[in-house]
Parts: C-alpha cells; structure tokens; sequence
C-alpha cells in the first residue's frame, strides 16, 4: 500500500473527538441524508442547531403523523430511507399512525426518538412515554442508545435493519445523551451494511422456468418490489418473450407500464377487470416482488378471481412473506430484479425463439378495450354536480407523462385505482392496506422533494382532507408545489356506501359540512380553485401544475355515485335481538 492510501486509510478508521449531537449528524450525512421531517422540540435542539452548517434541511410540519407520510413517500420515490424526529413522549406518539403504515407498506424509515432524560425516567416527568414499547410492534426494530457513546453505533444499526428488513426503525436516544464528548469513527455506509442479495437460488429459479415454459396459461404479478430495485425492463423481457399477460399488485399501479400490449392493469380493489379475468384463468402465476396481501387479493366485481388451483412462483427479498397468504409451488428469496433478470436470461436459453402467442394477446386486447369502454362509460353518466369516475377520467387525460400521483383511501380515492395508468416507476404513491385517511397530501409533499422535476398530484376525499389540509402551510412555508385534488362530496362516503346497503340509509355519522376548502387555501397563501363542471376539472389541474404553486383544486362530485363497500366480505346484514331495536333488524325493513 502507498504511503498517501496508507495515511488516508488511518484517517478513515482514527477515532475522532466530538459530541453525540455532532456524531449522530455527521452519520446521517454519510447516509445521504438531506433533510428531516419533523417538528422541532427541546429534546433535540443541540443535534437541531447542527443541521444548517451539516446542510441537512429541518422540514417543519403541523403534526408530526404527516412527517412519517413524507418520508413514506420521500422513500418510495427516492429509494433513500427517510429520518423524521419529535419531542419525546407527544411528538413521538403523534407518528405512530404514520409509522405503522409506512411498516406495513415496507418501507425503510428511521424515526429517531428522543425519549425522557435518565436522570428522570420512571417518575412520570413532563412529556415521558415508554416510546420503545409503544413502537414495538409497529417497526421492523427499536434500537435503545444505552450509552452516549454508541450512538453512531446505535444509529448505524437503525439505517442497516430499515433497509435489509424494508421498513421503519424507532432509534431511541434519552435526551440527555444528546451532550457530552465521544470518541468515534463516523463510518462509511459500505462499512456496515450490505443491500445486495442476488438472484436467489439458481436450482429454485431453474424450476421455476421451467414451469413458466411448460404454462399454457401463464400470468405475471408485479409488485412494489419490482419498482424498487429497477426491475421494470427485466419483467417486460420475460412477458414478452412467452407473450405472458402482466398485472400489477393492489396500488402498485406503476409496477409495469401501462403502455405495454400485455399490461392488463391492477389487481385488488377497483382494480381493473381485464387483469382478474385475465389471472382466474391462470395455471401458473409469477409473482414478483409482491406479497400477495389478503385485502390485495380479495374478490371484487363479485370476481373471485384469484386462481385457487394455479401453481405460484412467488419472488420476494424477504422470507416471511413468501407463501404467508397463498401457498406456493416455488419460493425464491431475492432481489426481484436481480431474480427476474436470472429467469429471463435462463428462459431464452430454455427456449430461444420468442414465442408469440396470437391467441393469448387477442384475449389480452379484447379484455383491456371491454374494460376501457366500461370506465368511460361509468364515468360518462351524468353527477350532480359532477360524476366522481367523471372526474378521475378527466383527471387522468391531462396529468404529464411524469406525473406522480399519491392517492388516499376513500371512496373517490380508491376508485382511482381503475383510472390511474402510469409508463415508469416510482409514480403511484398510495396509503396501501393500512388505509388511514390523511396520507396522500403529506405524501406528496414528500414524493416533490424526491423528485422536484416531475409535477405531484394528491387525490384526496373532502374526510381525508380535514385531516392534512393544515399542511398546506408547510407546502406554503416550504415552497413545495404539489396540487391536491380535493373530491367534495360532504361525507365519509365509503363508510356511508356500507349505511347504504347493509343499514337501509340509516346515515349515522356519515355526513361532514365543509368549508369553501379553495377559500380556505387562499387564506394559507396557497393557490385555490373551485370546480363544479367536469369540462373544468382538466383546464384547472393543468392550470395548477404550470403555476409552479402550492394549489388546492375543490372538485364537487356527487355524493350517491358510491364505489362498492370496502369490507363487504367482513359486514352481514344487521340482525336485532332486543324488541327496542326491532325495527332496525333487516327482516323488519
């Protein structure tokens, strides 16, 4: 080794003197990280006043639960793991719901925690919680600085298990650890966590294609896996090698482009028709970087489509959710691009000449403009103001090629997953099965500050609104510009859709008074648009994009224009014992 890469190596692995606060920042610099999500609290203002000089961005919110939206989505667009941070004991708690759904949805966050001073813990002092065990279960782990001078060491541990587990990791810091002198090495990420897990098993893949050749009725499944490690290209090679159709997992929409003639669309929920009648047909299903959740592939449409007697070649990075729901002919444990790109490479060798199947794409086209003629039709009929479909139909129109849209849950929201058709990654950001109202806004705002060149729509029901809408003043504060779609139709309207067929219009808590919510966006210097016309909803959204500004479009739909229920596989119709309730019984009606 020369004497210069000998020094610099010293240098490299010298331990250096400085505080935790400065060690703690000076790790999430290594990390890439280049801004936190939060709101500011005594707990953590020494590491705070660093961030400026360490050119890290403190990201100011209005409640800290839409901090963990942020980064949720910072994270799915960006690939890099988001930080968000609060007060000890409310600040923290205030994330949990956030949180949780970023856990669900699998997505490497670090949350670092302030927690009550040493000194102090166990008298119940000012704002202490045991912040460890109320984050147990709803994080991949909780790391506990024991000691001050652990805490890049602690925090290292935090970002390693966020990215190898795929999901958020509570780094638990008593505040008073924040001070003080360490020794340390602020190592590089290289050093201490490895992303990279390879194709799998070479004998499992090798089984694996041969069971796609030997298939006469094969369907792939894309999912979120396959957008985050970049495996787009590697699934539209084995499509289309065998002319296999190619579906996409619940909201996962931009898991295989649109544009493709054997995308078939989304699976779950108001997904498409074309991709269920084309799966229950299935005798062998590729799932890719998918979890084939339950509530994913539950029946909708009253299609049972989800093939009972298919064999599934199921491909995940992570073991515990392989065969979890649905039993599997072959497991491979993976990168879903790496494995992908291995399948395609060993299928050609297996078959060599590309195999088009005429009959399979027509079925495949046929089902595709049956669906399409039936979206638009839907949304043709005529609303009061306007038709929700209508709205989303003229939505989806004028959105750019690179548009992210984030959706919320709802029912506008979720009947967007029928509309919603993207051509690359990295562009559906939506609140998945944890389905807590108030994610999309805050999510936006997130998926803008990933990616800054491409315009950022949220779809959000007026319900879901009330519970982001104080966001705007940080899109303002900030000078973040997305646009929120805001579908005003006075009421939680998919829970009101279960009143509507299971409880004979007894509406009971369903229906919300709202305010001018375009008013109400001026008022916090944002931009505001009322729209009550559907020849205005595209004209007012390409209007909002090109202005470069926080905009709040107020779209009134039709509130008796309902999506099928939620969970009509979890509700009966209501039965009455006691005389006193008799008439609310359903034989009674």
């Amino acid at each position: 080794m020369a004497k210069a890469e000998k020094e610099l190596a010293e240098i490299k692995t010298k331990k250096v003197k400085m505080t935790p606060s400065e060690a703690i920042v000076e790790t999430l610099v290594k990390e890439g990280v280049t801004h936190i999500s939060g709101i500011l609290g005594s707990a953590f203002m020494d590491l705070l006043d660093l961030l400026p000089t360490a050119g890290i961005r403190f990201i100011g919110v209005r409640h800290e639960q839409s901090a963990a939206h942020m980064e949720d989505a910072y994270t799915r667009v960006s690939g890099i793991a988001g930080v968000v941070i609060g007060q000890n004991g409310p600040g923290i708690t205030n994330m949990v719901t956030s949180v949780a759904a970023a856990n669900q949805a699998h997505t490497p966050m670090v949350v670092i925690s302030p927690s009550a001073g040493t000194p102090t813990v166990g008298w119940d002092g000012f704002q202490e919680c045991d912040q460890v065990s109320v984050f147990k279960a709803i994080t991949k782990e909780t790391v506990r600085v024991t000691h001050p001078g652990r805490v890049a060491d602690c925090l290292r541990t935090a970002f390693r298990i966020a990215y190898a587990e795929r999901g958020p990791v509570l780094f638990d810091i008593p505040r008073d650890y924040f001070y003080g002198e360490v020794e340390d090495v602020i190592l590089e990420p290289h050093q201490y966590r490895v992303d990279n897990r390879g194709c799998g098993s070479l004998e499992q893949i090798d089984q694996a294609v041969d069971l796609i050749a030997s298939a006469k009725n094969p369907v792939i499944i894309s999912g979120r896996g396959v957008v985050d490690s970049d495996g787009i290209e590697a699934v539209k090679e084995i499509a289309d090698h065998l002319t296999i159709p190619v579906a996409v997992s619940y909201m996962h929409n931009d898991a295989f482009p649109a544009n493709e003639p054997l995308a078939v669309g989304p699976i779950g929920y108001m997904g498409s028709k074309a991709a269920m009648n084309t799966l229950k047909d299935a005798d062998v299903v590729l799932a890719i970087g998918t979890r084939l959740s339950v509530f994913g592939t539950l029946p909708c449409y009253d299609i049972d489509y989800f093939p009972k007697k298919a064999k599934i070649i199921q491909i995940d990075i992570n073991p515990r959710n392989i065969a979890r729901t649905h039993p599997v002919e072959i497991g491979i444990i993976g990168d879903a691009k790496a494995a992908s790109v291995e399948i395609a490479k060993r299928l050609k060798e297996k078959v060599p000449n590309k195999q088009f199947n005429s009959e399979r794409m027509a079925r495949v086209t046929n089902e595709k403009e049956q669906w399409d003629k039936e979206l638009v039709d839907l949304a043709m009929v005529e609303g009061n103001p306007i038709n929700p479909r209508r709205a989303l139909l003229e939505l989806t129109k004028v959105l750019p090629e690179n548009a992210i849209v984030t959706t919320d849950i709802g029912n506008v929201s979720s009947t967007a997953n029928a509309y919603l058709k993207f051509n690359s990654g990295s562009q559906h950001v939506a609140a998945l099965t944890f389905g807590n109202t108030g994610f999309a806004y805050p999510s936006a705002l997130g998926a803008k500050l990933a990616n800054p060149n491409s315009p950022v729509v949220a779809i959000v029901g007026d319900g879901a609104w009330g519970m982001s809408l104080h966001e705007v003043s940080t899109a303002v504060e900030e000078n973040i510009p997305v646009v929120a779609c805001v579908f005003n139709n006075n009421a939680w309207c998919a829970e009101k859709k279960n009143q509507v067929d299971f409880y004979n219009n007894r509406f009971v808590g369903a229906d919300i008074q709202n305010p001018d919510f375009a008013e109400v966006a001026r008022s916090m210097g944002a931009q505001g648009i009322s729209v009550d016309k559907a020849e205005d909803v595209g004209p007012a959204i390409l209007q909002a994009i090109k202005s470069n500004k926080p905009t709040v479009i107020d779209i009134q739909v039709d509130g008796t224009q309902l999506a099928p229920p939620f969970r009509k596989d979890a509700l009966k119709m209501p039965t009455r014992l006691l005389p006193k309730y008799a008439h609310l019984d359903h034989k009674n009606w």
